[in-house]
Parts: C-alpha cells; structure tokens; sequence
C-alpha cells in the first residue's frame, strides 16, 4: 500500500514539472491571439503565452502605454521533440513577411513581425530563415527584422483575458481572424505552406 502511494505521489509531481530541457524563443507576427493560437498546435510546444516586448517602457499594458513595444508571444518547447529552426519555418508561413505597416488589418508599430533572438545560435538560424524567403520572392522586400531579445512583458492583471483568447472566446475569436482576412492573405502568400 505504502509503495502504491509513493508512485501516485511521484507521478503526480512529475506531471506538473516542466521539461528539463524547456527553451523559449520569442517572435512578433501582429495580434497576439492569433500567434498563440497557431503555435500552440504545435506538437513539442508546452506553452505560449501572449505579451509585449522590443520597447523600453516597463510593464506595458494593452489598454495603455505601450508605445515600442511589439505584440509578442514567448513560446516555451522541448527541443527534444521540435527545434528552434521547426519553429522559424512554421513562424514564416503564419506572417506576411511583406508588410511594414503591421499584420493583416492591423496597422501600426505594436503590430509589425519581428524575431527576437536570445543568442548567437539563433541569430544565425533566423538570419538564415530570413534570406531562405527572401531567395523564394525575389521581387518582393521582407521586411520583417531579426531583433535582439528584450525583457518579454506577458500580459497580466485585469487584461489577463487576452490569454488563451482563442479558447474563452472562440466565437469571436474566429470572427475577428475571418475578418481580418489573415487566412486568405496567408494562404495568397504561402499557397499549400500555409497552415490554416
């Protein structure tokens, strides 16, 4: 009986750890729901979690002064199962890499793409993926930046709804994406890569 007991104890803590190789990378692509929503179908993804980041103000908030900053989604995976250049392939086909006045229907700085790099190794893996989509539009400029890390703000408090929007309110969740047309101009951009 005794030993039954450990084993339910030890398992149940196991669960509620996180990986022990858990990374994180960082990346800008317009309305952070829909960032969210999209990375965390990714399987090897633990979390992601909806924030700002790339400006100088501390503790932005969405209803406030977040001027600088970049709406962002840090991604938390186990690189056992998906690696950081997984996620900058499946991060390029869920942005229009052509816009320099936001995403879809949302314009203005808070909304542009970005990829912001924690290190070396990263740097180079996105300046990579960057010239592989600058080489497949030849006629066409890229303008989405490959960015040093800056402190990442998630969204908290009594805007805390913003996470995981997708699943509290997918009625209009799914409205506000059909509407702002981010689909189509994903599957316009990206044809059968496209993951939506």
């Amino acid at each position: 009986m005794k030993k039954k007991w450990y084993v339910l104890l030890v398992a149940g803590l196991l669960a509620n750890i996180s990986p022990a190789f858990a990374d994180k990378a960082i990346f800008a692509g317009g309305c952070f729901w829909c960032m969210e929503s999209d990375f965390e179908k990714l399987n090897g993804v633990t979390e992601v979690i909806s924030g700002f980041t790339g400006g100088s103000i501390e503790d932005p908030i969405y209803n406030g002064n977040h001027q600088g900053h970049y709406e962002a989604v840090e991604v938390t995976y186990d690189p056992a199962i998906i690696s950081y250049q997984d996620l900058l392939n499946y991060y390029w086909v869920n942005i229009d890499p052509f816009d320099d006045r936001g995403q879809f229907c949302d314009k203005g700085h808070s909304y542009l793409s970005a990829i912001f790099v924690a290190n070396e190794h990263e740097r180079r893996l996105a300046e990579e993926s960057r010239r592989v989509v600058v080489e497949q539009f030849p006629t066409r400029t890229v303008v989405t930046p490959i960015l040093d890390a800056k402190t990442f703000y998630p969204i908290k408090g009594d805007e805390s709804y913003h996470q995981d929007f997708y699943k509290k309110s997918p009625v209009r969740y799914k409205f506000y994406r059909w509407n702002c047309g981010r689909d189509q101009r994903l599957k316009a951009i990206w044809g059968a890569k496209a993951t939506h």
